[in-house]
């Protein structure tokens, strides 16, 4: 099976979810992919992580090279995915040596 990437989303925010995306990123060859919540949500179900709150989270997903693919999952909103988005520009995806596809009979 030829996967385009391996990730996690939802659940966590970004800070919490970050342990989980590194074990990820040590442990494969394939894209990593991210979409963490805007924090926890709160006693009503409401998520209160900014999008500045975030993205300065994010920075050090991208500052160490863990994945190829953002978004974002529950409390999210565009403005959310706009601070990621800028902040990603300035960085190249993580780096993973392609392997050949695992062919079964």
């Amino acid at each position: 099976v030829n996967m385009f990437s391996i990730g996690l989303n939802c659940a966590l925010g970004a800070d919490l979810l970050r342990p989980y995306v590194q074990a990820l990123a040590n442990n494969t060859n394939i894209a990593i992919s991210a979409y963490p919540n805007a924090g926890l949500p709160n006693e009503f179900g409401e998520y209160d992580q900014t999008a500045t709150e975030m993205s300065d989270l994010i920075k050090e997903y991208l500052d160490r090279g863990l994945v190829n693919v953002l978004g974002g999952c529950c409390g999210t909103t565009p403005e959310h995915i706009k601070h990621l988005a800028d902040l990603a520009k300035d960085y190249q995806p993580r780096q993973f040596t392609v392997q050949a596809p695992v062919i079964s009979i």
